[in-house]
């Protein structure tokens, strides 16, 4: 991860970064999962040298899915450039679905090629991942021998592991018992909804699979777990600071010896010394911790910010802070004048107004506005309000749709269209050989195989065109929708391709020719496919670039990011809201309905089996909800940005 993208994250205040009051597992906080996984990747190289030197094996417990792949990516590196080998190496995964045969692209046979064994000078006879191809009637006794190959090893050394949102580690899910041994379990269903997107398809997730157990992990001498994102915070603060039980396996590690919990800042937001540090020490009051303190207490007391006392201070571990600034009356002032601040009915400035005190600046009027969508339809389901608003407010916004989204789409939407394209030019033999072809193509495919570079710009148009639709409906330019197609994203497959120096090139392009007053960017780093990630990278790569050459027009430009589908910003960190009214409500979700292929069930619904209509109405009557308990004005709903400084 870039050091722009650590940015967006709150930091924790490093005089408690030791302070682990409620911990009950040692855990070890790095500004971003890059730097984690490189820590992970060198303790693991640490060990293999050490036993190189004795002329002894190292004994790896290795796990799939994202979370080690940077793990994996560093291992790689240490072997190309500094020489690591990997010939005392035995190695043991974690589990396999089942039925799976090891040749499927959604096997872990074929992922752990591709991440490292490929990479690597491992002996394949030292590699040992789960079969999930065996016959079921020779399940418990592969299973039985895989046991004893770990026994026979001298037992795992390392064993390396990711974490479900159930609290699941490898497969053992809620109900595993910490004797459990290396066996054949069935799929919780939040599991199987995580894995649905690889699969294209909740439906063609297997329902089984095969692997090591609770108590098989606990043998292990060193045990790293590692947690990336937003998304795994709630899990993380359960399993570090919660109670020991079997319907969250990943607590048992609270009694492993030798277990460190590796997380990124994102991961470790819930935890008690991060969200809340003034429960277990001393703070260093500064202004954030301040309005995030207050924010917090109003919430917890269920008393607006101007209600709340000295003695309510007190009560929860904030005396410091009221012997700082005086009384309670000043810190509620203070913070509810900055939360008022926030809230603007203009987020491209209220031209002829004073703006001493606004989000945004009053001039230039009207101003450039260029919002950057990952997908094509990220801009009207986490920003469609605020959109809207530009648009009345007379400014010339611009959209850039960074990536075709054309893996969401369904393969009957491709029919559908060609269906239509073919009735109305019921003479065109062609048309009608590419039908049949399609549909024979689709008739034979199999779930999650890539589709052709045909199929795929077929279902990049309907995107595209679903787009243009809602900048109609919204009163955007159609010259004025920028499609970017960045390259990293056309793979045809989940997994995406890094960024390259022609992605940032075109985003480089774009910028230089609208040059605008205002950039709004997805900081959504909890989407589950890393798309919003990379887009954000992106973007903050060309503007360190533009930085560099001096770009004039930078001196007179804010970005601001949005956050969608998936999560919202916390109401501490939102530094410009927008009321939304029940009519603009009403038309941001006509304008998410004009994206079809995503109506009513969506290819990647991620952990959430909502409509993405249904999510951002929520989240945005959340938000207002929010601050009308903190007691500012009621709105019915409004949108939270947070600002980048880029200089």
């Amino acid at each position: 991860m870039s050091k722009a993208i650590a940015e967006i994250v709150p930091k924790t205040n490093p005089d408690h970064e030791g302070v682990r009051k409620f911990e009950k597992v040692n855990t070890l906080i790095h500004d971003s999962s890059e730097a984690a996984s490189n820590y992970v990747a060198h303790e693991i190289a640490k060990l293999i040298r050490e036993r190189q030197a004795k002329g002894e094996n190292a004994v790896l417990g290795l796990a799939t899915g994202s979370t080690p792949t940077k793990v994996y990516d560093f291992l790689v590196q240490l072997h190309k450039n500094e020489g690591l080998s990997f010939k005392n190496v035995i190695t043991f995964n974690l589990d396999e679905y089942y039925p799976m045969q090891p040749e499927s692209i959604h096997s872990y046979v074929r992922f752990m090629n591709e991440h490292l064994f490929d990479h690597i000078d491992i002996p394949a006879e030292n590699i040992h991942i789960p079969d999930g191809s065996i016959a079921e009637s020779e399940v418990k006794r592969y299973c039985q021998e895989y046991e004893q190959k770990i026994e026979n090893a001298g037992g795992l050394d390392i064993q390396i592991l990711g974490i479900g949102r159930t609290g699941h580690i490898g497969f053992n899910e809620p109900g595993s018992s910490l004797q459990s041994k290396t066996r054949m379990i069935r799929l919780d269903r939040v599991t199987k909804l995580d894995a649905a997107s690889d699969f294209f398809g909740q439906e063609n997730v297997p329902s089984r699979a095969l692997t090591m157990g609770v108590g098989t992990i606990m043998n292990a001498k060193k045990i790293y777990l590692m947690a990336w994102g937003e998304g795994k915070a709630p899990i993380i603060k359960d399993a570090v600071e919660g109670e020991i039980r079997e319907s969250v396996p990943a607590t048992f590690l609270q009694i492993h010896p030798n277990c460190d919990y590796i997380l990124d800042d994102a991961s470790a937001q819930f935890l008690t010394r991060i969200q809340t540090p003034w429960l277990v020490g001393d703070c260093d009051w500064t202004d954030r911790l301040i309005k995030k303190s207050t924010i917090w207490l109003s919430e917890k007391l269920g008393k607006a910010i101007l209600k709340l006392t000295n003695e309510d201070y007190n009560e929860y571990g904030m005396g410091s802070l009221v012997a700082e600034i005086g009384s309670a009356e000043q810190i509620n002032l203070k913070v509810f004048n900055e939360l008022q601040a926030t809230i603007t009915g203009w987020p491209g400035g209220k031209p002829h107004a004073d703006d001493e005190r606004r989000p945004e600046r009053a001039f230039p009027y009207p101003k450039r506005s260029l919002i950057f969508s990952p997908h094509p339809d990220d801009d009207v389901i986490s920003m469609g309000g605020t959109l809207l608003r530009l648009v009345d407010q007379g400014h010339q916004v611009h959209v850039a749709y960074q990536t075709s989204g054309n893996i969401a789409v369904f393969d009957d939407e491709v029919i559908r269209f060609l269906d239509f394209a073919a009735d109305v030019q019921k003479d065109n033999e062609g048309l009608k050989e590419k039908l049949q072809n399609v549909r024979q193509f689709l008739s034979a495919k199999k779930p999650g195989e890539i589709d052709s570079l045909e199929i795929q710009s077929y279902k990049g148009l309907i995107r595209k065109g679903e787009a243009l639709s809602a900048c109609r409906y919204c009163g955007v330019e159609e010259e004025n929708a920028h499609f970017l197609n960045l390259p990293f994203y056309e793979t045809g497959a989940v997994k995406k391709k890094p960024h390259s120096e022609e992605d940032i090139q075109i985003t480089y392009d774009l910028l230089q020719k609208v040059q605008p007053h205002q950039i709004f960017v997805a900081g959504d780093l909890s989407d589950p496919h890393g798309t919003h990630r990379v887009c954000l990278q992106i973007v903050f790569k060309t503007l360190e670039r533009l930085v560099e050459e001096g770009a004039k027009w930078l001196d007179d430009c804010y970005v601001w990011m949005y956050r969608g589908a998936w999560q919202e910003w916390d109401i501490a960190d939102m530094e410009m809201t927008v009321p939304i009214g029940p009519r603009d409500m009403t038309r941001k979700i006509n304008a998410i309905f004009k994206h079809q292929s995503q109506k009513d069930a969506a290819m990647f619904p991620g952990n959430d089996e909502r409509e993405f209509w249904q999510r951002a109405e929520q989240r945005n009557k959340e938000t207002a909800r929010k601050y009308n308990d903190l007691g500012l004005a009621e709105y019915e709903a409004m949108e939270g940005f947070v600002r980048y400084h880029f200089k």
